[in-house]
């Protein structure tokens, strides 16, 4: 299957620029980065794309055997590289996508230009044992599967605000709200443990190209220490805090968000 009808793919901006691609997170599509783009296209070539099960991508190609961990997403985004044939790419990741990247960087480092992992998580579980600090108890985590198992409408209803923070907006948690309930529930409940039962903690060591962390300075999802972390594990790379605050900073502040990736992206030329 094409991967530009598969993952809905579409390629806009400065024809011949660096190429910069957007990969959004859980319960997301490619409408997520649409308030950064105009911004990212004055100065790169943008590939934006929905993740095989979300937005416009090609449900038919979806199945439970291929998604039910990260690899699947990295087989695909790695293939997303390969056959636009655009060179090496900056790549920014929203959250699980972040992981997604760092991954096909370890796996193959020469179609990276850079990453720039926004918001990201390499475990959402606190692990007492090490003193890591990932945001959530195993219990936690069983809850939040549990809830959305039951009933994922609700659990949308309930989890979009509290991802998304800003609650003196409300029109950003509804409108991810809104994208949680397009969403398919059961690939979504796939896609939810996939999310949150991950641990790439080990991996981190293992990725050698640049690296922006760009963390929110209040996420109830990826708190400040899960930057730190990430950062203190990836040799070289560079951590900026972002005013920004909740889980979804290209919606809540795309203009700081846009100038974080400009400023790393040019500079990975």
């Amino acid at each position: 299957m094409d991967v530009r009808s598969k993952n809905h793919v579409r390629v806009s901006g400065l024809a011949g620029g660096p190429v910069v691609v957007l990969a959004h997170g859980f319960g997301c599509d490619q409408n997520m980065w649409r308030l950064v783009v105009p911004e990212l296209e004055r100065h790169f070539t943008v590939v934006l794309f929905d993740h095989v099960g979300a937005g416009n991508s090609d449900l038919s190609a979806w199945s439970r055997e291929r998604y039910s961990t990260l690899n699947g997403y990295i087989d695909d985004l790695l293939e997303l590289c390969r056959e636009l044939a655009l060179g090496p790419v900056v790549f920014v990741g929203h959250s699980v996508s972040a992981m997604m990247g760092a991954l096909a960087a370890v796996r193959e480092p020469e179609a990276f230009a850079g990453l720039v992992l926004l918001a990201p998580s390499p475990c959402f579980i606190d692990d007492p044992d090490t003193g890591y600090r990932g945001g959530f108890s195993a219990e936690d985590i069983d809850e939040l599967l549990e809830s959305l198992d039951a009933n994922y409408l609700g659990w949308s209803g309930a989890m979009a605000p509290v991802i998304m923070g800003n609650p003196e907006r409300p029109e950003l948690g509804e409108e991810l709200t809104s994208s949680f309930c397009r969403t398919d529930p059961e690939i979504a409940r796939v896609f939810a443990r996939v999310t949150f039962l991950s641990d790439n903690r080990a991996d981190l060591a293992n990725v050698t190209v640049p690296t922006l962390v760009a963390q929110c300075s209040s996420d109830a999802i990826a708190p400040p220490e899960v930057g730190a972390f990430v950062h203190a594990q990836i040799a070289g790379s560079q951590l900026v805090t972002l005013n920004a605050t909740g889980h979804c900073p290209q919606l809540a502040a795309p203009e700081e968000t846009a100038a974080a990736i400009v400023a790393f992206a040019g500079a990975s030329r």
